[in-house]
């Protein structure tokens, strides 16, 4: 499904019964819709969510800025973190949603954020997961910046063995790393849609758009905050400092959990996000 929102079109798809408590989950840097796990939408749809994930521009099939390019060192970004939660609320209002649950990973915490600090009548509840307040606070380890800066490859096996590596490096070390998921959601992404370009774009955004640790404060939804204790590419002091950020936000930490979900913490992350949306 597609909406017109922002001035461009935002693919989505739902899970669960319209009637249930809307859930809004927006993914991270150059990930589509699909790498929130269809698994892991299906346990929120059984805990009374109404689940829209979706792509961001730039990602999967929603608008991607082609005629931007890859915005040169120094340049302005095309866009601004703003603009993405400015695409958020506008898929909201296409959905016939007032206000909803939103829930963002890495670079979807940041957009999450800046949703809840701009469109606070929005917001029902923020939950930020292995995300940060600004790029700043919780630069990547040397290793985890490597595998992220790293060249895309040119064709599709290139690209399965370069996300094995990525997720080897950023993944979670407390638990196995699940080599044929990785390479069957790797190679999912590609034949959906494989734009490096707007990869970077996005990036350029997160550090165009500066830090969010003051206006965070003006945030007054109950907040959840999850992050790993061994995330290479976001610290677990992102984490932290967004709790700390933001007034009463209850920080919750997993021993062993990179930069990713493992499958056997996903109970206890539905668990979490359910306490927190129905109360």
């Amino acid at each position: 499904m597609r909406a017109a929102v922002n001035g461009i079109n935002i693919a989505y798809e739902t899970f669960g019964s319209p009637a249930g408590r809307p859930l809004l989950l927006i993914m991270g840097l150059g990930a589509q819709l699909i790498h929130w796990d269809e698994g892991l939408c299906r346990l929120l749809a059984e805990q009374g969510h109404h689940v829209v994930r979706f792509d961001n521009r730039d990602a999967g099939l929603s608008t991607h800025f082609h005629d931007q390019g890859v915005p040169p060192a120094g340049t302005p970004a095309p866009y601004l973190l703003d603009d993405l939660a400015d695409d958020a609320a506008g898929l909201m209002e296409a959905l016939g949603w007032p206000a909803a649950h939103v829930v963002g990973a890495s670079m979807g915490g940041m957009i999450a954020q800046a949703l809840a600090i701009r469109h606070p009548g929005r917001v029902l509840t923020l939950t930020s997961i292995m995300s940060t307040p600004g790029p700043e606070v919780a630069p990547p380890t040397a290793a985890a910046a490597e595998v992220l800066m790293a060249t895309p490859p040119a064709d599709r096996d290139g690209v399965l063995e370069q996300a094995l590596r990525t997720w080897s490096v950023i993944g979670s070390p407390g638990y196995d790393l699940d080599r044929e998921r990785i390479i069957e959601m790797a190679g999912m992404a590609y034949d959906r849609c494989f734009d490096p370009a707007g990869t970077a774009r996005q990036l350029a955004a997160i550090m165009a758009s500066g830090g969010r640790t003051e206006l965070l404060a003006q945030v007054k939804v109950p907040t959840l905050v999850l992050h790993g204790e061994a995330d290479q590419l976001i610290p677990v002091a992102g984490g932290q400092a967004t709790a700390a950020a933001i007034p009463g936000a209850r920080l919750v930490t997993y021993p062993g959990m990179g930069h990713d979900l493992p499958r056997p913490l996903w109970a206890d992350i539905v668990t979490e996000i359910t306490k927190l949306t129905s109360a």
